[in-house]
């Protein structure tokens, strides 16, 4: 539990709502540092001590947190600073293995594993001749057990031909028959989630998240894996370092 906070004064010119106020002063003592991630937020009788607002206000700072993506709810035990993660564009690296480098707990929620023909687009973009039967796997990702994306990844048969073995970790698996990705192409881009997404990764309809497709290629050049993530942009940071040619 955080230690208490009095710096809070309720700003006279500002003519929101005071939930509000409340509700970016405690965002802010979470980039400050004040809170880290998965540290429980005092309870709202506490914070309305602390910040002498009524438990209503309090409530409703919380809730708008919640809603943003921030804080996550646990029944039973309290409201806790969501993991945020921080995504290297210059490294290839799993979901399982970004979480580990960073101290989450990562995990999957399996929707289905099944042996299909592949589509269209899918034998364009792994170089499969018609008909080809290729391995697809549906999962919710969870950092904590908090859910951080939804995603469909594709694989050749011949590479996977019983998705079932899979665990949390694709990469891992596809290591143990000798066919990890060592180089890859990733396209990102924005869109707003429909209702059927929004209800998967736990936010409101037409919220922006982050659409990224990733083409793997073995050392050979052949294309492995075809990946199609849909991340929460609240969740999500993506980095990349750049440099100027002389």
């Amino acid at each position: 539990m955080s230690t208490t906070h009095t710096d809070f004064k309720v700003d006279l010119n500002d003519n929101s709502p005071l939930y509000m106020q409340v509700a970016r002063k405690l965002i802010q003592d979470v980039r400050d540092g004040r809170y880290q991630v998965d540290q429980a937020l005092p309870s709202e009788r506490l914070l309305s001590e602390q910040l002498d607002v009524s438990r209503v206000t309090a409530r409703k700072a919380i809730d708008q947190l919640v809603e943003q993506g921030l804080v996550v709810r646990r029944r039973g035990s309290g409201n806790y600073v969501a993991p945020r993660i921080e995504q290297p564009l210059s490294n290839l690296s799993s979901f399982s293995e970004q979480l580990q480098q960073r101290g989450y707990r990562p995990g999957s929620q399996w929707l289905s594993r099944s042996v299909v023909v592949a589509s269209a687009d899918e034998q364009l973009s792994l170089g499969l001749s018609p008909n080809a039967r290729v391995a697809r796997l549906e999962r919710l990702r969870l950092a904590d057990d908090v859910v951080m994306a939804y995603e469909v990844s594709v694989i050749p048969a011949s590479v996977l031909p019983r998705p079932e073995a899979v665990g949390n970790s694709l990469y891992e698996h596809l290591a143990t028959t000798g066919h990890t990705p060592v180089r890859a192409l990733q396209h990102i881009r924005a869109m707003n989630a429909g209702a059927v997404l929004a209800g998967q990764l736990g936010v409101p309809e037409g919220q922006a998240v982050l659409y990224i497709t990733r083409v793997g290629y073995l050392e050979s050049g052949q294309a492995v894996e075809l990946t199609h993530s849909y991340c929460r942009s609240d969740h999500y940071d993506f980095v990349a370092e750049m440099r100027r040619v002389a």
